[in-house]
């Protein structure tokens, strides 16, 4: 009887060979893995059990215990704690990871940079909204509109900025030209969210 029972306990070690592995490594269960649990006196207690959300198991004659964050050695020993008031002698429990939980991969999604809307009105090459970086500059948002049309009177154009708190609204002048021939520094005005530029239409002989 001895004998078969030593042969009993090296098959129950040799099929639970996954929790050693675990247990050496030191990995922590987790919610969703699901554990092998053999009770070699008492049959009838073998089961697999899933880590619930709230990080326990449920395991009869034992109840509720934690398991998330804990090596299968830590709770193979806490099991045999909780079960041996219920045996003649401390029973023999195995405990070894069936499977793991499936991990949601990690998503490769850049997160999306802050921008601010800017609203080109009259003669700009592509009128209407355009998102750009908070630090664009003016100069760079006649790049990014692509520039004006051929009617574009470009030494008047207007930048129109509403204060958001009070709703006063401020009207500065551009001279594109002096910005392209470096005679101005007004082409390195920051913009700001909801700045409207305003390019008006040539006059005659303008």
């Amino acid at each position: 009887m001895q004998f078969l029972k030593c042969l009993m306990v090296g098959a129950f070690a040799l099929m639970f060979s996954l929790g050693s592995m675990a247990n050496a490594q030191g990995y922590g269960v987790r919610n969703g893995d699901i554990l092998r649990i053999e009770v070699l006196e008492d049959p009838s207690l073998n089961r697999s059990v899933l880590v619930a959300p709230d990080g326990r198991i449920t395991m009869p004659m034992a109840g509720s215990l934690r398991a998330r964050g804990r090596t299968v050695g830590a709770i193979q020993r806490n099991l045999v704690t909780l079960l041996t008031s219920n045996f003649a002698v401390a029973p023999n429990v195995y405990v070894s990871i069936e499977k793991l939980a499936v991990r949601a991969p990690r998503s490769n999604v850049k997160a999306v940079e802050p921008t601010i809307d800017i609203y080109l009105v009259g003669e700009a090459a592509k009128p209407g909204k355009i998102s750009v970086s908070p630090d664009t500059t003016l100069l760079q948002l006649f790049a990014e509109m692509g520039g004006f049309s051929k009617f574009a009177a470009t030494k008047r154009i207007q930048l129109r900025r509403t204060d958001p708190r009070t709703n006063a609204q401020t009207v500065y002048k551009f001279n594109y030209k002096a910005i392209e021939e470096n005679t101005s520094q007004t082409g390195a005005t920051k913009l700001q969210d909801g700045d409207v530029i305003i390019i008006p239409q040539r006059r005659l002989f303008e």
